[in-house]
């Protein structure tokens, strides 16, 4: 069991709590500490007895969550951000799921918005053509729709289950990716390595959305977009990779239309102000992907050594779990 944490001391204390009263799994707490100055880190230790790895400065989500993976002595790893609590039943109903088959390598939580549980934030994830993702669901009254255990096409890293043979052979999340889209990076990855993600309705967890960075973030917004370029870079097949820039272009017409109406997440930009604001990061994000694009296909050449996949199966697999213009806008 990974948490990785930054700061988050009071979030990080109920995410703890929660995980201490998992019933009927045995598992180690590992924290990967990227170093916190608010004394988050000794808390776990004091109060939880946590194993903690500490880092001196912030090596972010990916390169944390590896050193977590790395230190687990289990045959499946779970992670669960600092930000989320867990139902007692969570871990429990991850494993008994992943055992369903040795070629479950991923499992995916069913994750409430913390503030209004009557709401999914996400229930495994979808994506749109251009390599923007989003959560299955998200912002949907929880119904029942996702009360099934089905084949989605990845979990999101906030709470999720990895079979450790899985990432043994694929490798971890790609650290350039720093954090935001590094789950669809490893989930796609580990999809065209020939694994299948299942989604278990009775793991639930609650997320505060957006308190890594907030919402509003900038920085969070620059990579997002830096993050979906390099995914499709890496992972696309030829022809979906082609069409990037179109499938982009349709999605920013759509999310100026949106902006118009102050809705979507433009609406956390207000004002011509936030659009400026969002368009210097989704330009910044733009430049930073390609600077780093060689290094990026380089690791796409890479992929040959694990691919169980074709380009034709990964793009009919993508369009099977698409993200609609109008839920993306």
């Amino acid at each position: 069991m990974v948490v990785v944490n930054w700061n988050r001391k009071d979030l990080l204390r109920a995410c703890l709590g929660s995980l201490a009263r998992q019933e009927g799994v045995e598992f180690e707490t590992i924290l990967v500490d990227n170093g916190s100055s608010d004394g988050s880190a000794e808390m776990a230790e004091r109060e939880f007895r946590a194993r903690v790895i500490r880092n001196a400065e912030n090596r972010g989500f990916c390169a944390a969550n590896n050193q977590g993976i790395a230190a687990g002595r289990g045959e499946l790893v779970a992670l669960l951000n600092n930000d989320a609590e867990a139902d007692p039943g969570w871990l429990a109903a991850l494993q008994r799921t992943c055992l369903r088959a040795p070629d479950v390598g991923m499992v995916a939580s069913k994750v409430l918005v913390w503030e209004d549980p009557s709401r999914i934030d996400k229930a495994g994830h979808l994506m749109y053509p251009d390599g923007q993702n989003r959560g299955r669901g998200s912002g949907a009254l929880d119904r029942g729709q996702f009360d099934r255990e089905e084949e989605v096409l990845w979990p999101d890293g906030c709470a999720a289950l990895y079979r450790k043979a899985m990432l043994d052979r694929i490798g971890g999340f790609d650290e350039d990716f720093f954090a935001y889209g590094d789950d669809a990076e490893l989930g796609l990855r580990a999809r065209i390595a020939g694994w299948r993600c299942l989604y278990a309705p009775d793991a639930v967890v609650r997320h505060h959305r957006g308190a890594t960075l907030g919402k509003d973030s900038a920085r969070r917004l620059e990579l997002i977009e830096r993050n979906r370029v390099l995914l499709a870079l890496k992972l696309f097949p030829g022809s979906l990779l082609f069409l990037n820039p179109l499938y982009f272009a349709i999605r920013l017409a759509a999310g100026l239309s949106a902006a118009s109406r102050e809705a979507g997440d433009t609406a956390h930009f207000p004002g011509w102000r936030g659009k400026w604001t969002m368009a210097r990061s989704l330009v910044r994000g733009d430049w930073q992907a390609l600077r780093m694009a060689p290094r990026i296909l380089r690791k796409r050449a890479a992929l040959a050594a694990i691919r169980r996949l074709s380009p034709g199966e990964v793009r009919r697999l993508l369009w099977a779990h698409r993200l609609s213009l109008r839920e993306v806008a």
